[in-house]
């Protein structure tokens, strides 16, 4: 391993730890080859903003990773995956859930196939779609990250879910202004301030529910 992979596996794995987090280390080796695969891609795909392949490792890889303890049930849907977060990470992290990453963007669904290919991610199904025009099962969670307002992410997605589905949302400073303009049948049931190693600024993750 040369010295700059060392470096950001030291990156990540300190993170971990600040995370409190268990991650394998075939899970933290797959999180690596993905880091490698968004630094490579990037450079013609334009995936994210972020150039600095050590600021990849803090504000992607771990930033997807600091809401890993809030998934729970088996089906999750990553809507505006883009380069994969965090749908990628979380289901690198756990791979008995089953994710399936949208996007509306093909040279980012493309990615994401190459990914999934390349890191065998049998637990990942990629649509090339916008949101609106699925028709898909309930899933157990929904998840988002910096896709769009709070009011648009839950209607344009509220048929992929119901009154049992979690809605994740997650945003930099706290929303105030987004969740007076809810749908009146969403409700705010929760809300985390996360701490993110090596991320400078707010970040946040709300949860919503369909009210019954």
């Amino acid at each position: 391993m040369s010295a700059v992979d060392n470096r950001y596996q030291g990156a990540l794995q300190r993170g971990i730890a600040a995370l409190n987090l268990t991650v394998s280390a075939e899970a933290q080796a797959q999180l690596l080859a993905y880091h490698g695969l968004l630094v490579k891609w990037n450079k013609a795909y334009n995936l994210t903003a972020v150039r600095d392949p050590q600021e990849m490792i803090e504000r992607h890889l771990l930033d997807s990773l600091s809401i890993a303890s809030f998934i729970s049930g088996e089906r999750w849907a990553d809507i505006g995956s883009g380069g994969g977060m965090p749908g990628i990470v979380l289901a690198i992290l756990a791979p008995e859930r089953q994710f399936t990453l949208v996007d509306s963007n093909g040279k980012k669904t493309r990615f994401l196939q190459q990914v999934k290919m390349e890191l065998g991610l049998g637990n990942v199904t990629v649509l090339h779609s916008r949101v609106e025009q699925l028709e898909l099962p309930a899933f157990d969670g929904i998840v988002s990250r910096a896709f769009s307002s709070l009011h648009d992410f839950t209607n344009w997605t509220r048929h992929l879910g119901d009154n049992q589905t979690q809605w994740l949302a997650m945003k930099g400073l706290y929303p105030q202004d987004e969740l007076a303009a809810l749908p009146d049948d969403f409700h705010l049931t929760d809300s985390h301030a996360l701490d993110v190693p090596g991320c400078q600024g707010q970040r946040h993750l709300l949860i919503l529910q369909r009210k019954d």
